[in-house]
């Protein structure tokens, strides 16, 4: 079961990107190969939670979109590494700001987003002051 792209259906790049992208696993799975070449089970043991089926396809699907790169070595027993191409690289690189975006808006703020405080004279009704 492959990706369906839409060419020319996108609205911007961020679209196109998000299109890529899309996948609960694909933005871990960058973000784990960004520190370097991994193999399967090393791989799945940086994202707990992902099943090898999902793990698996999410693989397939970014290796079709020329973001892994997946190496296969002829040894006994077989050994296969993935990596990012350079495509990918830049993708994560592109993925750094909103990196850092959750980090200060969300893994760090204080207090709880969407939380109000006493002395933030925010009105309680929109419209109201």
């Amino acid at each position: 079961m492959g990706t369906v792209r839409r060419p020319g259906a996108y609205v911007c790049g961020v679209d196109a990107a998000m299109d890529v992208i899309d996948g609960k696993w694909k933005v871990l799975i960058l973000w784990a190969l960004g520190e370097g070449a991994h193999r399967f089970g090393a791989l799945r043991r940086a994202l707990p939670g992902v099943t090898e089926k999902v793990l698996a396809a999410q693989l397939r699907e970014m290796e079709a979109d020329g973001i892994v790169h997946r190496e296969e070595y002829c040894e006994v027993p077989p050994r296969v590494e993935y990596s990012l191409t350079a495509r990918g690289a830049a993708l994560n690189e592109a993925l750094a700001p909103l990196g850092a975006w959750g980090r200060a808006n969300v893994l760090n703020a204080s207090p709880a987003a969407g939380e109000v405080r006493e002395d933030d004279h925010v009105p309680l009704v929109p419209g109201t002051a």
